[in-house]
């Protein structure tokens, strides 16, 4: 398989000391067709984009986009922020994007404390290998499901990382609302008994790289030798072999002028 496109990258403006334009340069020389920009959203507490710099942001965006010759993408990862699935990019955000991501993060605001609570829960849970409760598990699988309901997720990003969840259950949903359901280079996220159930909801995946740095754009092969040894259809995986995907905010856009 060879990638197509790369939508999870982030820069300077996140967690990472690049530019988009070095991300753009580091594609070009991939030969990908195309790449988003994807810093961490508002509600970020450490490492999230500030809408005072939004603007800066997609001009930087644009000139990469003019000195590389590469069609660099204006995107965010944003925050989801609780059971109710609200997100920190909302509909007057919405013109100034092409492609939305979304994902949970424990350093981000939330909704009430007990979505604090429980997204604590997961990151402790996730880096000491505490198992999750069964009530953590399933409202943070409602805010996954709400959130997609909601919102004109593009690609929801590192699904069960930090975040425990019925993977199979989120991905009927996405499969649904045609969502994308991200297949991360950056780190496994699930078992490979978990990835046959989502295979077998019928969701439409991406595979991403989730770069910090320009040399991990285009960086999939942990994704990959996933893909491999569970079998993931390759003609579901919409960003590779010379495919591009279909995103819902261009569509949510189109319709709503």
């Amino acid at each position: 398989m060879e990638l197509t496109a790369d939508y999870h990258t982030h820069t300077k403006y996140s967690d990472a000391h690049c530019t988009a334009t070095d991300n753009a340069l580091r594609a070009k020389e991939l030969g990908l067709k195309e790449i988003a920009i994807t810093d961490h959203g508002f509600t970020h507490v450490i490492f999230g984009l500030k809408r005072k710099e939004r603007e800066r942001y997609i001009r930087e965006i644009q000139r990469a986009r003019e000195e590389t010759g590469v069609k660099v993408l204006v995107g965010i990862e944003g925050n989801i922020l609780g059971r109710e699935g609200g997100s920190d990019l909302t509909e007057e955000d919405f013109p100034y994007f092409d492609v939305y991501l979304a994902g949970f993060h424990a350093f981000s605001h939330h909704e009430t404390f007990r979505d604090f609570s429980n997204g604590w829960r997961g990151y402790l849970g996730y880096n000491l290998h505490w198992k999750p409760s069964e009530r953590v598990k399933r409202e943070q699988t409602l805010a996954y499901i709400r959130a997609v309901e909601r919102n004109p997720i593009d690609i929801l990003t590192h699904v069960n990382f930090q975040c425990y969840c019925d993977v199979t259950e989120v991905a009927k949903c996405c499969r649904d609302y045609g969502t994308y359901f991200e297949l991360s280079g950056k780190k496994t996220h699930f078992s490979d008994e978990e990835l046959e159930k989502v295979v077998q909801t019928g969701v439409r995946f991406v595979l991403d790289s989730d770069a910090h740095s320009p040399k991990r754009i285009g960086d999939v092969k942990i994704a990959e030798e996933q893909i491999a040894r569970v079998g993931v259809p390759l003609d579901r995986i919409d960003n590779i072999d010379g495919r591009l995907p279909s995103f819902r905010l261009a569509a949510y856009k189109k319709q709503h002028g």
